[in-house]
C-alpha cells in the first residue's frame, strides 16, 4: 500500500501546480452575486473537503470526495438535509432515510458506482469509531457516484477502505482543489474532461447575508454553454452533433431517407452529483426546494439530465441551532427557521453557485489518458476564450 499512497500525493501536488485556472481568473463572471472568500463550498462555516486521489500506472483514474458538514460528531449532531432527484439513474445510498427523517448523520462520500458499497462500509466504520457511538447499531451513510469507467478499470475496484477513511480525516475548510482529484479523477463532461467543481454565494445582509456553496462531481452531457454563450456548438462537440450534420446532408443530397436507429453518443449520458450547503436555518422542507433549483445552474450549463444520467442533489444546513440530537433531551424542539417568503435569494444564489462550479470542473481538468488508452482532452480553454469574446462575455 506505501507506493499506492506515494503516487496519490504526486498526484495531488501535480493537480494544485497545474496551470489550468478557475473560471474567474480567465475573465469568465456567472451571475451578479457576490462570492465567498474562496467562491467554495467551504465558504459555509463549518463545512470541509477532502479528497484522495487515485492516477496510477496507465488504467487506474478514480478517487473519493468527503464532504462534512461540521467538525463535531455528525451522528450526534445531526444536520437537516434533503435529497432531489434530477434524474435517477444512479445509486445514491442513504437517500431514503435522509427523504423520511430530513437529516444527514455521516460526512456526504463522492466515488465511483462501483465504489459505493465500499465507502459505504468504511463511513459506517469511521461513524461507529467516533467517542460517544459506542452503542450505535444503525449507521444511514450517504454514498454519491458517478461512472468513471471510460478512463478508469472500474471494475478493478481499486478505492479501498482506508483511501475513504484518508479522505475524511484530510478534509479540511479553506481552497480547495478542482478537476483531476478525488472523485472527479476520471469523469467526463459534455465530452470534455470533467470533474470536481466548487462555488458559492454570499447573499446581501438586506436578504439575510446568508452563504450558500456547493460542490460538483461533473460527468454528464449535453450542449455545453458557458455564461449564455454556445461554446459546445462552436466547438463542434455536443450531443447529436453526428446525427444532425447527418440529417442536414441527407436533406441536401436526398436519398434513402428511411429511419434507422443510431448508437448513443458517448457525451449524453453519465451522471453529476451536486452537494448544497448553506448557513441559512433552512428545515428539509426548504432544503429540498433549494435542491430543485441547483437542477437550473445544471441546465444552465447545456445539461440535459439524459436517460443514463444519475443526477442527484443534497443540500444541508450548517445552522448550530437546527442541529438534531441523536438521543433528545426533550419529546419537542423549538427552533427558528427562514420564512419561505425569503427563500427566493437563496434560490438565485444556489442556481449561480451550481452554473459556476460545473464550469470550473472543466476549466480546471486536465487532459487525461486512461483506461484502454483512451484520452479525453481538458476544456481548450484558448479557443473558449475567443468565443466568449465574440458574446461579450468576459469582464
Amino acid at each position: 500500500m506505501t507506493p499506492l499512497f506515494l503516487v496519490q500525493v504526486h498526484s495531488q501536488t501535480k493537480q494544485a501546480s497545474s496551470g489550468r485556472k478557475r473560471a474567474r481568473e480567465y475573465g469568465i463572471r456567472i451571475g451578479i452575486l457576490p462570492t465567498g472568500t474562496h467562491n467554495a463550498i467551504t465558504d459555509v462555516q463549518g463545512v470541509k473537503v477532502g479528497h484522495v486521489t487515485l492516477h496510477i500506472d496507465n488504467s487506474i483514474r478514480t478517487g473519493v470526495t468527503a464532504i462534512s458538514p461540521h467538525d463535531g460528531n455528525i451522528f450526534q449532531q445531526k444536520v437537516p438535509a434533503a435529497v432531489y432527484v434530477g434524474n435517477g439513474f444512479g445509486k445514491l445510498s442513504g437517500s431514503t432515510q435522509v427523504t423520511e427523517l430530513g437529516n444527514l448523520e455521516t460526512p456526504i462520500i463522492l466515488t465511483n458506482t462501483l465504489s459505493v458499497g465500499t465507502a459505504m462500509e468504511a463511513t459506517v466504520q469511521y461513524t461507529l469509531d467516533q467517542a460517544g457511538n459506542e452503542k450505535v447499531q444503525s449507521v444511514n451513510a450517504v454514498i454519491g457516484e458517478t461512472n468513471d469507467g471510460y478512463l478508469n478499470d472500474i471494475r478493478g475496484k481499486h478505492v479501498t477502505k482506508a483511501h475513504v477513511l484518508e479522505a475524511i480525516q484530510k478534509a479540511t475548510d479553506g481552497p480547495v482543489q478542482e478537476g483531476n482529484v478525488g472523485a472527479g479523477t476520471g469523469t467526463v463532461c459534455f465530452g470534455f474532461k470533467g470533474g470536481i467543481g466548487t462555488s458559492s454565494r454570499m447573499l446581501p445582509q438586506a436578504v439575510g447575508g446568508y452563504t450558500v456553496g456547493v460542490l460538483v462531481q461533473t460527468n454528464f452531457g449535453g450542449v455545453l454553454q458557458i455564461a449564455g454563450a454556445p461554446v459546445g456548438e462552436r466547438l463542434d462537440q455536443y450531443y447529436l452533433s453526428p446525427q444532425l450534420k447527418k440529417e442536414k446532408e441527407s436533406r441536401k443530397t436526398p436519398g434513402d431517407s428511411k429511419s434507422q436507429n443510431t448508437k448513443k453518443t458517448e457525451d449524453s449520458d453519465g451522471s453529476c452529483m451536486i452537494i448544497v450547503a448553506t448557513d441559512a436555518p433552512l428545515d428539509a422542507r426548504n432544503l429540498e426546494r433549494l435542491a430543485k433549483r441547483a437542477m437550473l445552474g445544471l441546465a444552465k450549463t447545456g445539461g440535459i439530465a439524459a436517460n443514463g444520467s444519475g443526477d442527484y442533489v443534497i443540500a444541508f444546513s450548517t445552522d448550530p441551532a437546527l442541529r438534531i440530537p441523536y438521543e433528545p433531551s426533550q419529546p419537542t424542539q423549538t427552533v427558528t427557521l427562514l420564512h419561505n417568503d425569503y427563500m427566493s435569494s437563496l434560490f438565485m444564489a444556489v442556481i449561480e453557485a451550481t452554473e459556476e462550479a460545473i464550469i470550473n470542473s472543466m476549466t480546471k481538468a486536465e487532459t487525461t489518458t486512461g483506461k484502454e488508452q483512451h484520452v479525453i482532452e481538458a476544456l481548450p480553454m484558448d479557443k473558449v476564450v475567443k468565443i466568449l469574446k465574440e458574446y461579450n462575455r468576459l469582464e
